[in-house]
């Protein structure tokens, strides 16, 4: 893989991670449109951690808010924050472990992933249109945290969106635009450090090269641009330009890869 090849994947990453667009999916069919090597998904995974530390950087007030009052006011519901990001991490944590294989092979078929961008499209559509979103991150409660993390779950098939599905499940418990985007980003934090420390154990030595440290130095600047540009525009505006860009993108690779595998 060269510099170039990284970076554009790091770009990708770093903005499809945060916008409802997919990553996984960028990142799966990227090199099948460009005719590069696939690098694989311990690769994808840890172009995650660019993200990563996006995310930590951008709300590390938030994060350090969150942990100081899990200790110091642990009755109160700011001090229930952290416990509840934890039980939203959970059954994404488990369906990654449990579904790993499928991810990393029948879950890549761009016909799959064409008809994921599309499908969950038409539910993203639904909440986005929902009347009454006016709960805003204190109203957060261990329902809610439990119905998001399993909506987390589905960002295992690329083509969902993990910010795609949790914005998505909060705007339908009734959450503010910027509300959900951001309880989005929080949840999607421990789940996001968990694959890419699980699959930073398979790298090799050699994997660690330059190439590598230009797709990690772009996943963070673009994740970290991407955060707040988005959390910008849902201040004022609704997620119908990344939908049209999701169902076009689905309708595209449909008619390109139609044949694939026969």
């Amino acid at each position: 893989m060269t510099e170039f090849q990284a970076v554009v994947l790091g770009l990708l990453q770093g903005t499809g991670e945060f916008l409802p667009i997919s990553s996984s999916a960028h990142l799966a069919l990227a090199p099948r449109v460009f005719g590069w090597d696939y690098q694989g998904l311990a690769y994808d995974v840890m172009l995650h951690l660019g993200t990563l530390l996006a995310v930590l950087l951008y709300f590390a007030g938030d994060w350090l808010k969150i942990f100081r009052d899990a200790f110091t006011r642990p009755r109160e519901q700011e001090g229930r924050t952290l416990w509840l990001l934890a039980a939203a991490s959970v059954p994404a944590g488990a369906a990654g472990l449990l579904l790993h294989h499928q991810a990393e092979t029948a879950f890549r078929d761009p016909r799959w992933i064409a008809c994921s961008l599309v499908f969950f499209s038409l539910f993203i559509y639904l909440a986005d249109r929902r009347p009454r979103q006016v709960l805003e991150e204190s109203a957060f409660k261990l329902k809610d945290a439990v119905l998001i993390g399993l909506a987390q779950t589905l960002a295992l098939m690329p083509g969902a969106s993990r910010s795609g599905m949790t914005i998505m499940a909060a705007l339908f418990l009734g959450y503010s635009r910027p509300a959900a985007a951001r309880l989005a980003f929080l949840i999607g934090t421990p789940v996001i450090a968990g694959a890419g420390l699980l699959e930073a154990f398979k790298l090799t030595g050699a994997d660690l090269n330059a190439a590598f440290a230009w797709g990690l130095a772009a996943s963070f600047l673009s994740g970290l641009a991407a955060i707040g540009l988005f959390l910008a525009w849902l201040k004022k505006h609704g997620l119908g330009p990344f939908l049209v860009y999701r169902v076009g993108l689905g309708a595209a690779m449909l008619w390109l890869f139609w044949g694939y595998g026969k």
